[in-house]
């Protein structure tokens, strides 16, 4: 078997290479970990929190090896791990869980106690969430294996929807959570900010949970048109106008539902002003375009230090909110991680029985881990694609 290890790797504000990287080890630190496995990786993903970091707008380390959404093979298991076994097909959650603490028995994995020493949750290749490798590598270490790991039930079935099914690690089931919290159901009128894939994903989600109107908005024409491949009705932010009324053109109503945001802590002001960053607009746009008593859904990603925003308050993770608004109108939020583990099962089923196709939606381009630094720059570009990695050309494009 080969020792040899390949990883994306950040390499300060703007860059990314790949690089020769340690073969994994079956070891926390200094001691043995033999709850987990080493998996030789399938795919890997490109996902939209990885830009936030390449763009050097968190504090992430120069040097981190990248990628959280993880596909692939076992190849090692440990001497605890009885249920995985060499062999298997998994996918892994990004959320890195013990299974044993507090929040793990409640199902929130995203806030697992015990994997990260400086905050509740971590993940896999992200600033401030434990320190653990990425897996944007050819080999990677999943601890707690048979906890966290999901095995299709028949590898060769899956490897022929692995474009599908390469999509669970993350942000599959992190839009379908997006609009679970915000309430989606039969009938739901439902807004989506954000028409990158986790905004795409949460719009085929919407449609899966029944809602009657999904409408996305997005500031690139080609995003919105693949928006609108599946049947979502859409707004080009960069165009004037107020949001109500544009909503009223398509609904007959000034007010949505359900609102997810999908953008997060680098959103752009609207219209005349889509050049500009104005962190809060999503936020406030949820308040005022969700109807009295609605529920809003927030994953997209607010950090607690922002090195690169445009004033102080922002620095620190402090948004300028109209949240009188809000609890005026009664409405809830729904923030944090994804809880991968409580969706991904179902959504995995949904795929295999033929039930969505969110590949189709988010549009899965295939590109090998040398080309990785170009897929971050395409992405970066606004691409309507989701950019998935075969490290070791076994998929077929």
């Amino acid at each position: 078997m080969s020792t040899a290890n390949r990883g994306v790797v950040y390499k300060g504000a703007g860059q990314v290479a790949v690089e020769s990287i340690p073969y994994p080890e079956l070891a926390l630190g200094n001691r043995k970990c033999q709850h987990g496995v080493i998996l030789k990786v399938v795919t890997t993903n490109i996902c939209g929190s990885d830009q936030h970091m390449v763009r050097g707008r968190t504090t992430a380390p120069e040097g981190l090896v990248l990628g959280h959404e993880i596909t692939g093979i076992v190849i090692e298991a440990g001497r605890d791990v009885e249920f995985i076994k060499p062999g298997d097909l998994v996918s892994v959650p990004f959320n890195i869980a013990c299974g044993r603490c507090r929040n793990c028995k409640e199902g929130q994995t995203g806030i697992c106690l015990n994997v990260n020493p400086a905050r509740p949750g971590a993940a896999y290749g992200y600033v401030d969430m434990g320190g653990w490798s990425g897996g944007q590598t050819d080999y990677v270490m999943v601890p707690y294996a048979d906890f966290n790991l999901l095995k299709f039930p028949d590898a060769d079935q899956a490897m022929e929807k692995i474009r599908d099914l390469t999509l669970l690690s993350d942000i599959f089931p992190t839009g379908f959570h997006g609009c679970v919290t915000a309430g989606v159901g039969p009938g739901s009128t439902v807004y989506i900010a954000g028409a990158g894939p986790v905004g795409l994903a949460a719009a085929v989600s919407a449609q899966l949970l029944g809602a009657a109107c999904v409408i996305v908005g997005d500031m690139v024409e080609e995003r919105l048109a693949q928006a609108r491949s599946f049947g979502c009705e859409t707004i080009d932010l960069t165009q004037d106008g107020d949001m109500a009324d544009k909503i009223e053109v398509i609904l007959g109503e000034r007010e949505v539902d359900a609102f997810v945001d999908c953008v997060g802590f680098e959103a752009h002001a609207c219209g005349c002003n889509h050049g500009k960053e104005a962190p809060a607009t999503v936020l406030n746009s949820a308040m005022s375009l969700t109807r009295a008593g609605g529920q809003i859904g927030i994953p997209g990603l607010y950090v607690t230090e922002d090195p690169g925003a445009a004033d102080e308050a922002a620095k620190q993770g402090a948004l300028s909110m109209r949240f009188g608004q809000g609890w005026a109108k009664s409405h809830s939020f729904h923030t944090g991680q994804c809880p991968v583990m409580k969706y991904h099962r179902p959504l995995m089923q949904a795929i295999l029985f033929d039930k969505v196709k969110i590949a189709d939606a988010v549009n899965v381009q295939m590109i090998t881990l040398d080309e990785a630094p170009k897929g971050y720059a395409d992405f970066d570009g606004g691409a309507a694609k989701k950019f998935v990695m075969d490290p070791h050309g076994s998929v077929a494009a």
